[in-house]
Formats: structure tokens, C-alpha cells, sequence
């Protein structure tokens, strides 16, 4: 029965009532009910609990001997638990280098197909970079006309440390006699092969001598200190031959020209026709005068120091002049003052030289500044000759800091921008050297999933490529066919998971373990439906399914009716909430429920629809509204959105339309801008400007899906600031005013009354390292925080862990049903 069935009897987590279940293995199985009714009691604190707590019992000893603290979910039993994998509903990550492309491991693979079969590029000519090897050099020299002679020279080159004649010393001293001269004409003399070895020119006809290295040490000033002339070591004389013991002489011979000229070798040919000319190799990954890195995985990686961008240490962003506090108001012109730092008596000059200067390379100064185009934009910032830019304004700037202010004025226009050297890559610029199909990995990551699929479908690859990255392409059009079926495919891979929203957070999460094809798991999922659109809700179901179909058991806490109607048996908890939930309300399919079962369910008497969700008879005509005015953030199009006032209002619209751009990322930090009176808002999109009845507005709230608080100490109880009044309540008890006790006591933040073991946190944090940290109850006070003398203090017999412990409506009971003013006022809070 275990391998079909999960059997769990007596449960007892917090609300649940004693309640037995038989959970069928292999199907999508929806648990539903109230908000509080116990569903994600029995899902997370219970199922999933177990299956983390047995899955440390399969680890090293390290891991086990913690195993007997940590505490079992109160249950009598439950048998045929699968490996339990959850996927909660929140941000998992507040890194910020973090992104959807590392999260979901597409860059991984990225990285590894880049460091494989990417082609480098020199950004001065073009060229692409290649590695000439000693197979090349045979190759080439067995192609040559049979019988024809050539001399394998290695260049000879002075450094610093150490000088021709110590060079040619050195070389008398390892057993080489003879080296090859050639007189540089004064026109060719930088682009001769053996004097600029760096540049490789084929073909370049030259004339030279060989010379004894000793008759050439002991005649040098006389004959040549004069002259311009390039020297090279000659290693061998060879004639043109496929036979295969003249191929393995040359190998030999072009290996040591390698080593001796630090990665070039040259072939001097003797043509039968025409002049003899150099025919150069190098191994050194070199064109054009400059080095490059070989493609590495590290070199693709802003998380690695071989990689990351040196100026933003692979953040992407540095501390420098922010644009959208220099030009706060994209819709004026620079005649309109769109610039602000150019405003007032003094700082007036440099835009009056600027528009002065404008007809002379013809710049729009009357153009609103969000219609320039992006080069009128960079000259506005870099200048040219007839005007200093931004940048310059803003270096004098820096350079008179010295003035108060000076900088006053910088410290206004300073923020988060992108960094002016990887331009917000991240990556080192050697990286974007390196390309696949004609794109860096920077172009890959700035593009949709959606665009990115049809790159990778279009890609052309030869077969020798194909065979190297084969697996990798296999493994990222999975990863990226995962977030299409997710709904995901505006997201861009640089994107940074702590922007994502709760409902993204996880379906990202979705989309790595359906891309790692797991099989006889156990998938939680908490509300993965949330922030969805009907359209990427039956998206999301059919993920699902694939995700059963594949051998898996997925159990989701859902209230959404499309995913309760796909499943193939339902879960009720309830009936209502607390207290009043905690049981089997119902179990089956929704088609099966029997009348008994739908007089019970309130769940099924909304799927019935027995009951349902009224649409109002007459809706509010507002006569207020707020406008904004040319949303241009994003994807957002130029547009207008009228906003009524004293309504709900809801925006909606297919995941990534543009809904939390405009108003998370436009109508919020405007609002907050106008009512602190800020001149200038940080971080705001790009828009025209907010018109209407804004001074109706006293005070606006952000509520998103983050925690309200971000301490592990933070509860309810003191967020709505009642805890105060209750810490007063119990030390004005006879008992406590006997020992002393005063408020102070009662709290779990200060020394005092806590318990001093686990710093009144209730519980200890053990670091596993290898895996999630484990909690575990303090065994000093069993949870409750507090010392046992402060436990002792009780009013209406209750203490502060039994009163942190109620729900909130016991609580208001409890403090209700007293007649003191305290209680009264806690009640009302409450």
C-alpha cells in the first residue's frame, strides 16, 4: 500500500483535529480550503516536515547526530512518503547577483557552449582569433611543391632583461650556431613578420642572410649597429617532403621554434618561381597586436574574479551620475531645462553655450529628450568639439570638490548607474569578444526566453561543434521550453531575482525541477497560481500534469477553480478557519461529491455554484482622477492611463504586459516624490509627468508580496504595536510588581526576562552547511521564550507564551471579556 498510497493517521500540527488520510501516490492532488483552515499545516508542517526529517536519516553521521533533536511532526504514523521537494510562495533570494539565468542554470550551460565551441573575435579588425598548431605548420609544410627548400626560423626578440647579445650568448651556450638576418626597409620596418611578431602578415617578401652567430657577435658594431634589421634563430633547413620521417623532423623543429620565440615560428620559403617570402605561425592567441584570453567557463562567469567586470566587480552597476536624476523630466526639451543640473544663474551658462553651439552639428534643442535618438544622446553626454558634455561638466565638478558646493551639487546627481565600462554586462570586455552565431553571451542574456528559444532553433552549428555541444543545447532548450510552458517567456535571463514577484519566484523554481526530470517525487507547491493570468493559469496546469505524467506525486495548496477542476482528487480542509478548521471536509473528485458532501464543503458550494461571488448591481462613477502621461518604462508604449480616485481599482492583464511597471515603477515613487517634495526621484521610470487631482492624495502604501517584516523576531503582535500594551497589562500584576518585573521583562527582544539560551527566539538555528538549516525547539524554555519566573506572571490565568500563542480572535475574547481599560484598548488593536 505504501507504494501507492501517502497514509498519514492521527496529525496534529498545530490546528489540524486529529485527522487521518490516505493520499494516492502518482496523481496532482489539490489541498483546499479557508485561509487558516490547516492546508499548509498538513502539506508543509507535515508532509513535507517528515520527508526533510527522513531524508537526514539517509545523510552522513555529521548530519545525524542532530537527528535526534530534531522533533517529528505530531502524528501517530505516516508511511509512504516519496523524496519531498517544496516550492513556497516567496522571494528566495535577496542576492543581488542572482539572476533568472543563474537561478534556472541556462547561464551554466551558456558558459560551458561559449567556453567550447565560441569563435573570438578581434574588435580592432574583426578577424577572428585562431591558435596555429605544429599539426598546422606540418600540414602546410607538406603541402608545398615536393623538393622545395625552406629554413623553420624562430623570432628572436629583446626585452627588457635581457638584450640581443645576451639572447645570442645563451643560445651559443644551448648548441645553436647559426641565425637568419634580414635588413628592414624603413617603410616595412613595423610590419616585418620578425620584428613586430605580434602582427601576422603572410605572403610579405624579404630578403636575409644566414650568419654564424659567433662571426655576427664578433663583428656586430662594426657591420650592423646601424642598420634596422630583425634577427631569427635558425633551428633547421628542410625541403618539401610527405615522407614521414622529414614530417617528424619538422614537427620536432617547429615544436622547438615554438618554445624558443615564445609562440611564433616562421617558414622561410624559397619558391622555384619568385622571391622568397615569410610564412608565419603563432600559437599565442594573438591578432592585431593584441592578446587574447582563451575561452574559459570563468572568463563567461561575473561571479568569478577571472570574469566578473573589474570596475563593478560583476554587479553591473557602480556609484556614479544617474541619468534619471540629471534629466528627472524626459518629456522637455534641453531649451525646456530638461537637464536640472543646468539650471539657475550659474550652472544656466553651460546649457546657453550649448544651444549656442547646437545648429553647428545640427541637434533637435527643442525635441523632447525621449525622442533623440541614442547617438544624439551619447554626444549630449560625451560632447565634441564645440561643446563639453555632461560627463565633462560633471569631472569639473569632481575636481572642485573641495567646494562645499560643489559638493552639494554632485552628491544630488549621484546614484546606482550602469557601469560605464561592461554597460550593465557585467562581465569583463575580453568576455564579448568571444561570440556563438554571430552573438556574445551579453546579447543572449538582455533577450527574451521567447527570442532566446528562436535563436538557439536557428542556430547553425558544424557537425564538429554539434558533437561538442550537444548535451549543453539539449539542456538549455529543455530549461527554456520550461519557462514558455510557465508563462515566462518575457523574462530576460540577466533579470534579477529579487525583482521577481512571489508567483514568478516560484514557477522559476517549477521551471529547475521540471528541467531536472526528476522521478517518484514528492512536488509541494504553495499557491503557484497567484499573480496568474487565466491564460498562463491552463499553462501552468498543463506543467503540472507533465510533471505527474512523469512519475511524480504533486500535492499544491490552491484556491484557484481551473487547477481544482484539472486535479485528479481534491482535498477540503475546514470548515472554517483556526480553530474551527483543522478537519477532512472533503476528499474526491469534484464530480463525484455528494449533496451530504457539498452541504459541508464550502469550497464545493462555490465550484457548484450554490453560492458565488455577486457582481454589484451599480458600480461608483468616479468624478476624480489622477493621469499619467507618456509611460514609457519598459515595455510600456507611450501611453496614457487614466486613474479614478476613491474606487478599487484593478490593473490587469497577461503576465509581463507592463502591470507592475506602470504602476510599481512609475505611479508609486511619484506619488511618494510628490508628497515628500522631493525635486527629483531616484530610480523612477520614464514618463511624462502625473496630471489630475494629485492633491487629493494625503499618503500612499506599497503593499507587495514581500514579508511585512524582515526580522525573524517580527510578529503580529508587535507590528500592530499591541505588544507594548500587553508587556504594561502583565507588569502591573501584584506578582510581578512583588519581584519587580517591570515591562521590559516581558519582551523577548532585551535581556531581562528571555530565556538566555536561545536569546527569546524559542527555537536554535544548527548550520548544516551542505544543505537547509535545521530549526530546532530550545530545550531550555520548550519554545516559550521566556524564564520560568516571568512564565509564573499570569493574568486571567493565561502567561505571555499562552497569550503569544492565541489566535488572534481568542485573544480579542480574552481581553474583551475583561473591564479594565488596558484590555479594553488591547481589544480594540487587536
Amino acid at each position: 500500500m505504501s507504494e501507492k498510497y501517502i497514509d498519514i493517521k492521527g496529525a496534529r500540527v498545530h490546528n489540524l483535529k486529529n485527522i487521518s488520510i490516505r493520499i494516492p501516490r502518482n496523481n496532482l492532488i489539490v489541498i483546499t480550503g479557508l485561509s487558516g483552515s490547516g492546508k499548509s499545516t498538513l502539506a508543509f508542517d507535515t508532509i513535507f516536515a517528515e520527508g526533510q526529517r527522513r531524508y537526514v536519516e539517509s545523510l552522513s553521521s555529521y548530519a545525524r547526530q542532530f537527528l535526534g533533536r530534531i522533533n517529528k511532526p505530531e502524528t501517530d504514523s505516516i508511511t509512504g512518503i516519496p523524496p519531498a521537494i517544496a516550492i513556497e510562495q516567496k522571494v528566495n533570494t535577496r542576492n543581488p547577483r542572482s539572476t533568472v539565468g543563474t537561478s534556472t542554470e541556462i547561464y551554466d550551460y551558456l558558459k560551458l557552449l561559449f567556453a567550447r565551441i565560441g569563435h573570438t573575435y578581434s574588435p580592432v579588425s574583426g578577424k577572428e582569433v585562431q591558435v596555429d598548431t605544429v599539426t598546422d605548420v606540418v600540414n602546410y609544410f607538406a603541402g608545398r611543391p615536393s623538393g622545395e627548400k625552406m629554413m623553420v626560423l624562430s623570432p628572436i626578440r629583446e626585452t627588457e632583461k635581457r638584450g640581443l647579445i645576451e639572447q645570442l650568448t645563451l643560445l651559443i651556450d644551448e648548441g645553436f650556431s647559426r641565425i637568419f638576418i634580414v635588413e628592414n626597409d624603413e617603410d616595412e620596418s613595423d610590419g616585418n613578420p620578425l620584428r613586430t611578431v605580434s602582427q601576422q602578415i603572410g605572403g610579405q617578401e624579404n630578403t636575409g642572410e644566414v650568419i654564424d652567430i659567433k662571426d655576427f657577435l664578433s663583428g656586430f658594431d662594426a657591420k650592423y649597429n646601424s642598420r634596422e634589421y630583425s634577427v631569427c634563430l635558425l633551428v633547421d633547413r628542410v625541403s618539401a617532403s610527405s615522407d614521414e620521417e622529414v614530417l617528424s623532423r619538422v614537427a620536432d623543429s617547429v615544436q622547438l621554434a615554438f618554445n624558443k620565440g615564445e609562440g611564433y615560428c616562421c617558414l622561410y620559403v624559397y619558391p622555384r618561381k619568385g622571391k622568397p617570402f615569410f610564412k608565419n605561425f603563432s600559437n599565442a592567441f594573438e591578432i592585431d597586436g593584441i592578446r587574447f584570453e582563451k575561452p574559459d567557463i570563468n572568463l563567461f562567469s561575473f561571479n568569478n574574479p577571472l570574469g566578473a567586470c573589474p570596475k563593478c566587480e560583476g554587479y553591473g552597476k557602480v556609484l556614479g551620475i544617474d541619468e534619471s536624476l540629471v534629466i528627472p523630466d524626459k518629456s522637455l526639451s534641453i531649451y525646456s531645462d530638461a537637464i536640472a543640473c543646468w539650471k539657475g544663474e550659474t550652472m544656466k551658462l553651460f546649457k546657453e553655450k550649448f544651444i549656442y553651439a547646437a545648429p553647428e552639428f545640427n541637434f533637435p534643442v527643442h525635441r523632447p529628450y525621449y525622442e533623440l535618438t541614442e547617438q544624439e544622446r551619447r554626444l549630449l553626454w560625451t560632447g565634441n568639439r564645440w561643446f563639453e558634455g555632461l560627463n565633462s561638466f560633471f569631472e569639473m565638478l569632481e575636481s572642485n570638490r573641495y567646494k562645499i558646493q560643489y559638493r552639494v551639487l554632485l552628491s544630488r546627481y549621484t546614484g546606482k548607474t550602469v557601469c560605464p565600462l561592461c554597460n550593465g554586462a557585467r562581465l569583463r570586455p575580453e568576455a564579448n569578444y568571444v561570440r556563438i552565431g554571430n552573438k556574445t553571451i551579453s546579447d543572449l542574456v538582455v533577450m527574451s526566453v521567447k527570442n532566446l528559444r528562436k535563436f538557439f532553433d536557428e542556430l547553425e552549428l558544424t557537425d564538429y561543434e554539434t558533437k561538442i555541444a550537444g548535451r549543453a543545447l539539449i539542456e538549455i532548450k529543455t530549461r527554456i521550453q520550461c519557462l514558455l510552458d510557465l508563462g515566462l517567456e518575457y523574462l530576460t535571463l540577466n533579470r534579477l531575482s529579487n525583482t521577481l514577484s512571489g508567483g514568478e519566484s516560484q514557477r522559476i523554481n517549477l521551471a529547475v525541477s521540471l528541467g531536472s526530470s526528476l522521478v517518484g517525487s514528492l512536488y509541494i507547491l504553495d499557491e503557484p497560481s497567484i499573480g496568474l493570468h487565466p491564460r498562463d493559469t491552463l499553462r501552468l496546469v498543463k506543467v503540472l500534469k507533465e510533471l505527474r505524467d512523469l512519475g511524480n506525486t504533486v500535492l499544491v495548496v490552491e484556491h484557484e477553480e481551473e487547477i481544482m477542476n484539472a486535479a485528479d482528487e481534491i482535498i477540503d480542509i475546514g470548515p472554517l478557519s483556526g480553530s474551527l478548521g483543522g478537519e477532512i471536509v472533503f476528499q474526491g473528485k469534484i464530480d463525484t461529491a455528494a449533496e451530504t458532501d457539498v452541504k459541508k464543503s464550502l469550497t464545493l458550494k462555490y465550484l457548484k455554484g450554490e453560492e458565488k461571488i455577486e457582481v454589484p448591481p451599480y458600480r461608483r462613477k468616479p468624478n476624480q482622477y489622477i493621469e499619467i502621461r507618456g509611460a514609457r518604462e519598459n515595455n510600456l508604449k507611450n501611453i496614457n492611463v487614466k486613474i479614478p480616485l476613491n474606487g478599487i481599482v484593478a490593473v490587469t492583464g497577461v503576465s509581463g504586459s507592463g502591470k507592475s511597471t506602470l504602476i510599481r515603477n512609475i505611479l508609486y515613487p511619484e506619488i511618494v516624490r510628490i508628497l515628500n517634495g522631493n525635486g527629483i526621484a531616484a530610480g523612477r521610470g520614464d514618463f511624462d509627468r502625473l496630471t489630475g487631482d494629485i492633491n487629493r492624495i494625503k499618503a500612499v502604501e506599497m503593499v507587495d508580496q514581500n514579508p511585512i517584516g524582515k526580522s525573524s523576531r517580527s510578529n503580529p503582535v508587535t507590528y500592530i504595536k499591541v505588544y507594548d500594551d500587553i508587556r504594561k497589562l502583565l507588569s502591573s500584576q501584584p506578582q510581578a510588581a512583588l519581584n519587580g518585573f517591570g515591562p521590559s521583562h516581558f519582551s523577548f527582544n532585551i535581556d531581562g526576562g528571555r530565556c538566555e539560551e536561545c536569546q527569546g527566539e524559542g527555537f536554535i538555528k544548527v548550520e548544516m552547511q551542505f544543505m537547509a538549516d535545521v530549526i530546532l525547539e530550545c530545550e531550555s524554555c520548550r519554545g516559550k521564550r521566556f524564564k520560568e519566573e516571568i512564565l509564573d506572571i499570569k493574568y486571567l490565568g493565561k502567561n505571555i507564551s499562552d497569550i503569544l500563542n492565541m489566535s488572534i480572535d481568542e485573544a480579542i475574547e480574552l481581553f474583551g471579556s475583561a473591564d479594565d481599560e488596558t484590555s479594553q484598548k488591547i481589544a480594540r488593536k487587536l
